[in-house]
């Protein structure tokens, strides 16, 4: 599974020297740091990406959102807009709108989950949908949002962090036991 959307991912996300021809992308590309996977980029990009992700929602928002975020947290782009995909619409309507407005709920607001459901299934229009958010439900969505993106980002950051020591152990341990049969051999 890991194989197929590091896969993907090659095949479908431009590289840093494609990204130098759009006059828009193009500062980002200046700093070669934040495209270069080290133990200090990735679990930084990894994180901006599940924050945005999470709390934007807004799909061409959240790219742009993650690649601005990794410039002042010295993040790796990649990761971080790769991050954004956590939040596709199965996941957004089925766990993360209602984990959002349970905890947004917990902190006394009055949001109800079953309004979202009655207007995803009849198609409302961007003007209910603006009046659904205009009511209590508006805070109690946005603080939840926020909320889980935190801890997201957080958790995603240490697990990130951990991933790295132990794949650069496991790399360096395989490089050493080459090593000791290429000096030793029986």
């Amino acid at each position: 599974m890991f194989d197929k959307i590091v896969t993907w991912a090659k095949r479908n996300m431009p590289t840093r020297e494609q990204l130098e021809h759009n006059r828009f992308a193009r500062p980002l590309t200046v700093r070669h740091e934040l495209w270069r996977f080290t133990r200090r980029s990735v679990p930084r990009g990894v994180a901006a990406g599940l924050f945005i992700g999470i709390f934007a929602l807004i799909p061409g928002v959240q790219i742009v959102g993650a690649a601005l975020m990794c410039v002042p947290v010295r993040g790796n782009i990649p990761l971080a807009v790769l991050m954004t995909f956590i939040s596709i619409p199965p996941t957004t309507l089925f766990v993360f709108l209602p984990g959002a407005i349970w905890v947004g709920n917990s902190f006394g607001y009055h949001a109800d989950f079953s309004t979202v459901r009655e207007l995803t299934t009849r198609g409302a229009s961007v003007g209910d949908w603006l009046a659904w958010l205009g009511s209590d439900a508006a805070p109690s969505l946005i603080i939840g949002l926020f909320l889980i993106a935190v801890v997201s980002a957080v958790v995603g950051y240490l697990l990130s962090a951990i991933g790295w020591r132990w794949w650069t152990a496991h790399k360096r341990k395989v490089r050493l036991m080459r090593s000791a049969a290429r000096d030793f051999p029986d």
